[in-house]
């Protein structure tokens, strides 16, 4: 199918690359329909991909993964809230931060309180609220982000 996106113009998406949000994402309850687009034109691994409604051209959400950016990142999911996604394990587990990236990139965080959670089998997903008061909604990242640049050899 063809789909229009924010930063990537028109592309042609597999109908198994299709994430349904039954709830939708919190601010935007209304749009169910989501893939995840990747800004990689070497073939190697990016960073930051990008979570683009289907619904709504114009939102599409920069995410990360958190073990990029906190590697001891482990939320704790009522079973009940996670029961409607379909049987979830390691394997088909994804867990996504939306990232915000002000003007002032020093101050670029990740939301660790309510991450995306996905089962990549059913392509079902679901933002959660975490419990957990040790996670922050502003958790101030630049300085890994940098770090991994500079592992990657990137500038």
């Amino acid at each position: 199918m063809l789909v229009k996106t924010k930063y990537f113009g028109e592309i042609d998406l597999d109908a198994d690359k299709v994430i349904t949000f039954p709830q939708g994402i919190m601010g935007f309850e209304e749009y169910k329909k989501y893939t995840i687009l990747y800004d990689v034109e070497d073939g190697g691994k990016a960073n930051i991909s990008w979570l683009q409604s289907l619904d709504e051209q114009a939102l599409a959400l920069p995410v990360i993964n958190p073990f990029l950016v906190k590697e001891d990142y482990n939320p704790i999911v009522e079973d009940e809230i996670l029961k409607p996604l379909g049987e979830i394990n390691e394997q088909n587990l994804i867990i996504l931060l939306s990232l915000t990236v002000p003007a002032d990139i020093t101050k670029m965080s990740v939301n660790l309180k309510a991450p995306f959670i996905i089962n990549s089998d059913t392509r079902k997903g679901s933002q959660v609220i975490l419990e957990n008061q040790n996670y922050e909604v502003k958790y101030y990242i630049y300085d890994k982000m940098k770090k991994l640049k500079e592992e990657k050899g990137e500038k």
